[in-house]
């Protein structure tokens, strides 16, 4: 029984996450990494998360949201530090929770 419950949870969990994925794959949308706020990111993230709502620091560079498709890549956020960053179509190497 035990077992059975597991792979139902393992099967559930695929579906959630590959709907997510359908999202972004949905025609004019497309993913954004490094545009989230902490805890705002959409499902599928990077290590650090498990899904929607989980990532932990602001513009986390392997967390993504769904946007509308062409404006990943001139999305411009400045930080309150003063730094200036971009969004992009795949994973960035920074900001990531340490």
């Amino acid at each position: 029984m035990l077992k059975k419950n597991l792979v139902l949870s393992v099967a559930l969990a695929t579906a959630a996450t590959l709907a997510s994925v359908d999202v972004a794959n949905a025609a004019g949308k497309e993913k954004c990494y490094g545009i989230a706020l902490a805890g705002e990111n959409d499902c599928a993230a990077g290590p650090g998360t498990t899904c929607a709502a989980t990532s932990t620091v602001n513009y986390q560079g392997n967390a993504w949201k769904v946007v509308d498709a062409g404006t990943c890549e001139t999305t411009v956020i400045v930080t309150a530090d003063g730094r200036t960053l971009k969004g992009g179509l795949d994973r960035l190497n920074r900001d990531l929770p340490s």
